[in-house]
């Protein structure tokens, strides 16, 4: 009983992949695997930039109780005003969710109700 060349050398393969833990793809279709066989990169870009010190607002947060006052916070909350008086402030919420439309009609057309 003779078994075809072929066969033992797909057969050996299949063992080589299996011995040095790699992927067998006989078909050469691709799979991703040499990206996903690649370090991570989370863990050395994290390491690269400095740890988060704490923050006026969590020491806020921490302490509510405890009466504090945020300068830089003041001074957004003032040029917020002073360009709302100006009329460049943000532009007023819409005063519902639902709303005055409604949905009707083959292509959904909006219309307000009023």
């Amino acid at each position: 009983m003779s078994v075809p060349r072929s066969r033992i050398l797909d057969l050996m393969k299949v063992v080589q992949c299996r011995i040095f833990s790699m992927t067998f793809n006989p078909t050469g279709t691709r799979t991703g695997n040499k990206i996903l066989r690649q370090r991570l990169k989370g863990p050395s870009v994290a390491s690269y930039y400095p740890r988060r010190v704490a923050t006026f607002k969590d020491l806020t947060k921490l302490y509510p109780d405890l009466e504090t006052w945020d300068e830089k916070e003041e001074e957004r909350l003032e040029y917020l005003a002073y360009r709302k008086a100006r009329g460049k402030g943000a532009p007023k919420k819409k005063s519902s969710a639902g709303g005055n439309a409604i949905l009707q009609g083959p292509n959904l057309r909006a219309d307000l109700v009023g």
